[in-house]
């Protein structure tokens, strides 16, 4: 690990032309570099994640748990969960600001301190922000955030920052300072998400064992002693025991799955435009695979070695586990990060560092400019299909179903749980909320809508899917003393056909349905009222 206060790299540093050593280190530029992490986000009224519409709705339900109407519809069990990070901090400030700007705000912050913790964890092992660590910054907007893992993706900001504290206090203080530090800090992460709580432990067990076997100790000794060092963060395990077995509650499964595999590592970056998305993500992984080969360039072994850690975790650990998805994905990104962020230009070289500094602020540049526009184009699409839900009473029952593409399909228009804003604004109940226990506080009070009750069965996907539902099936066996509405997405209008269903509100992105009485019905197969289409 390079001390910036040493000799040598205080040489070093004064040999350097100023105009080479510094730009894209001075305080400036790494201002600017995280400034515009968060330029994506600021003009979307609400950011347009795929999950994050369903979460909003979820923190409307939270903050008037026990008050009419949506006390109707959804019980709250508070209990102290690993999945609580955003929820609580939209919680604390939406009696100020609002449920949807409070959202906002603190979406908002997590690519910011993202980007923040990359450049100091970089700093902190280097001395000094490396060239080449400024590939990492997209991973800021990875596929975790991108599908809005909001909780996640906070914890995953928090451990990177919490890794460059690690390494800080590993230069001066003594092990059992910074085990003690770390207890509240793992009991934090945990509480934002559990995932993030156990990537913690692995990426700091394995800074703490290369640091052992940078001292000289065995493979075994430096081993046991990081082991002994990450101890105290395993806290929260008794909060998951005391947590019953809900905790664990939920399909565990798709074990190495090489295609699914495969298709994370293509989708790193998984944005709007498949190709450029592709290479944009097979750039970062040339640059560690040059790294590996160059003579030019090293790694750091006290983040390399955490990056291949991550690396196998990612391949030996399945797509679901208790009823958590994805959690092999969620992994990557951060691998990635930390490889890239432990490669240095050898000392001297630096002409070549200067062009990749300048090959690598293009990167991160063009990747929120893309964002920037992505952005906009989901945008415009939720609020089009959210003009449907003025037809909705408030504290109405509306059934959802929404046109889902494949898992596999890129162009996906993050309107699965777009439902979630109708239930922060008319606070009615869907079948779009969560309600896997030790996950989510949130439990529906209608057993009679059930399977139509939560998540997933909202989504209608293609023929191909195994297992799909098509919308004739959801429409001929939906509980019709349940919903008195029917909300179709990405479906032509008309296309939930059955002679109790009449159109009160339509464009082209979504269709809302009145149920009428069995004796108000018509005859023929679908009825139209002769109102306005929503603009």
């Amino acid at each position: 690990m390079s001390d910036p206060n040493s000799p040598r790299e205080t040489r070093a540093a004064a040999d350097e032309p100023i105009a080479i050593r510094r730009w894209w280190r001075t305080r400036a530029a790494i201002a600017l570099f995280i400034a515009l992490a968060v330029v994506p986000l600021l003009w979307p009224a609400v950011p347009p994640l795929s999950d994050l519409p369903g979460h909003i709705g979820r923190y409307r339900i939270m903050a008037e748990a026990g008050r009419p109407p949506l006390s109707e519809h959804y019980a709250v069990h508070w209990a102290l969960i690993g999945n609580l990070g955003v929820d609580g901090l939209v919680l604390a400030l939406s009696p100020l600001l609002g449920i949807e700007l409070a959202t906002k705000v603190i979406v908002l912050l997590i690519p910011l301190v993202s980007v923040a913790a990359m450049l100091w964890l970089a700093r902190e092992v280097h001395g000094r922000v490396p060239a080449t660590a400024l590939f990492a910054l997209p991973l800021a907007y990875a596929s975790p955030f991108q599908l809005g893992f909001v909780n996640f993706a906070l914890a995953a900001a928090l451990v990177l920052a919490a890794l460059a504290l690690w390494l800080r206090l590993a230069r001066g203080s003594a092990p059992w300072v910074r085990a003690l530090i770390f207890v509240p800090i793992s009991c934090l992460i945990f509480v934002c998400h559990s995932f993030g709580w156990a990537m913690l432990g692995l990426f700091v067990f394995g800074a703490e064992w290369a640091i052992g076997r940078k001292a000289g100790r065995t493979v075994v000794g430096a081993g046991v002693r990081a082991a002994l060092m990450c101890a105290p963060m395993s806290l929260p395990l008794v909060l998951l025991a005391l947590g019953g077995p809900d905790h664990l509650t939920g399909g565990t499964g798709d074990w190495f799955d090489v295609r699914l595999k495969l298709f994370w590592v293509g989708s790193l970056l998984r944005e709007r435009w498949q190709v450029y998305d592709v290479l944009c993500a097979m750039l970062l992984y040339a640059v560690i695979a040059l790294a590996l080969r160059s003579q030019r360039l090293a790694l750091a072994p006290v983040l390399a070695v955490p990056a291949l850690f991550g690396a196998i975790a990612f391949v030996l650990l399945p797509a679901f586990y208790a009823g958590g998805s994805m959690v092999d994905m969620r992994l990557l990104p951060m691998t990635v990060a930390l490889a890239l962020l432990a490669i240095e230009v050898a000392a001297g070289d630096n002409k070549l560092e200067a062009r990749i500094a300048r090959l690598a602020v293009a990167f991160f540049v063009i990747r929120m400019a893309t964002t920037t526009l992505a952005f906009l184009l989901f945008a415009q699409g939720q609020t089009a299909a959210l003009r449907a839900i003025d037809a909705m009473p408030q504290g109405a029952s509306v059934l959802v179903l929404v046109n889902e593409p494949a898992a596999d399909n890129w162009t996906n228009p993050r309107l699965s749980h777009i439902a979630g804003l109708a239930i922060a604004r008319r606070r009615i109940f869907t079948n779009e909320q969560w309600a896997l226990a030790g996950q989510q506080l949130v439990r529906p009070l209608h057993p009679s809508a059930a399977p139509f009750d939560r998540d997933p069965s909202q989504l209608i996907y293609p023929a191909t899917v195994p297992g799909s539902m098509s919308l004739q099936q959801a429409i001929a066996t939906f509980d019709r003393r349940t919903f008195g509405y029917v909300w179709t997405i990405g479906f032509p209008t008309g296309a939930a056909c059955a002679p109790d269903l009449k159109v009160i509100r339509a464009n082209t992105r979504s269709t809302v349905y009145l149920v009428m009485p069995s004796r108000a019905a018509d005859d023929g197969p679908c009825r139209t009222a002769a109102t306005r289409p929503a603009q």
